[in-house]
């Protein structure tokens, strides 16, 4: 389903982006030639963005699903930081746990939600159902209990990092493809100079055209992509790492627990 999603946002970015470039940027009325499109009118914006060619249509796709995404990110991570303050829930649950409060501490878990909420909840409960369980001796109590944290995590983090991969990729495709509306906006500059012979004015702006806003497209793709996925790898990492402080500190009191 969530694989679904992307897809959706995906074709979606694609669409909306060739019918603005072909429709919007492309209106016949942008142009002083408006059968070759060639020529845009003085001062026209969207068709001088238009002469770029295709392939500026592919760079605005790339810079829609990298913005799409960096939504999606900010939603998700907020999400899985739960309703309250991280660091204050931490706390709480930590004093319910030395004040040997058990059930108060899920409680907690509970009213937060979130990631992290949802990996000290399955270690709390595994404790709690195995804390008198004679089949499980002292330090096998522990190791029962990190392996709760340990599945717990290998469902929570994919989520944490879901979709950057996305914003990679598109920070090196996105130069990559604007590299190449630049080689091939400059070959038809060249190209028209060979075959007329002679300086033509327009068809060297139309190649020129091509190549700039091919480069500008590509670069802003970029760098929205970069900035996103370093700001979000992160915020990640700086959540994963609270998660796992957590952990070590709920660990120590249940082996303090357990030898008392």
């Amino acid at each position: 389903m969530k694989n679904f999603f992307n897809v959706i946002v995906i074709t979606l970015s694609l669409v909306v982006a060739y019918s603005i470039f072909f429709f919007y940027m492309g209106n016949a009325n942008n142009f002083n030639d408006p059968e070759t499109k060639h020529e845009p009118k003085p001062g026209n914006v969207p068709g001088m963005v238009y002469t770029g060619g295709p392939l500026v249509g592919l760079l605005m796709t790339f810079i829609l699903i990298a913005i799409t995404f960096v939504f999606e990110r900010a939603y998700s991570i907020g999400q899985a930081k739960g309703k309250g303050n991280p660091a204050v829930f931490i706390k709480s649950v930590i004093t319910k746990l030395t004040q040997g409060d058990l059930d108060g501490a899920v409680s907690e878990c509970d009213k937060q939600r979130g990631s992290m909420a949802n990996v000290l909840r399955s270690a709390i409960v595994r404790f709690k159902e195995i804390e008198k369980d004679p089949e499980f001796p002292g330090e096998k109590k522990v190791s029962e209990v990190q392996r709760a944290i340990d599945e717990s995590l290998n469902l929570e983090t994919p989520l944490l990092e879901k979709n950057l991969v996305i914003l990679s990729t598109i920070a090196s495709v996105a130069v990559l493809v604007g590299l190449l509306g630049t080689t091939l906006g400059m070959i038809r500059a060249f190209q028209a100079l060979a075959v007329s012979g002679t300086v033509s004015a327009i068809q060297l702006s139309i190649g020129i055209s091509e190549a700039l806003y091919n480069t500008a497209g590509g670069l802003v793709g970029a760098i929205i992509a970069i900035v996103a996925y370093n700001y979000f790898t992160t915020k990640v990492d700086n959540f994963v790492y609270m998660i796992d402080e957590a952990i070590l500190n709920i660990t120590q009191i249940f082996t303090v627990r357990i030898k008392s």
